[in-house]
């Protein structure tokens, strides 16, 4: 949409400690809740809530129970940002 993707993802468990260089994001709850970690403060994001991580911000997702969400991110974001490794979904495998 408009040069933006929105992705239906579920998350479960610990994700991993990344950053975007360029991209915001939008994390919207749709079911379940889950733990956003920033380097010293965590928010708990509920069913119906969402949080914006600025680019450039090292963010931890953190779900003890599945948690179903809606990603809004500029379109080419990799999913893991500025790591790389058997997590990273490249632009190939999306499509």
């Amino acid at each position: 949409m408009n040069d933006f993707h929105v992705k239906a993802v579920k998350l479960k468990g610990e994700f991993l400690w990344h950053h975007h260089e360029t991209e915001d994001e939008l994390f919207l709850v749709v079911k379940g809740t889950f733990a956003h970690e920033v380097r010293g403060h965590e928010a708990v994001v509920r069913e119906g809530e969402f949080v914006i991580v600025p680019h450039g911000v090292e963010h931890l997702p953190v779900a003890d129970e599945e948690v179903h969400i809606v990603l809004l991110e500029p379109k080419g974001t990799l999913n893991t940002g500025n790591i790389s490794n058997e997590r990273t979904v490249s632009q190939l495998e999306r499509i």
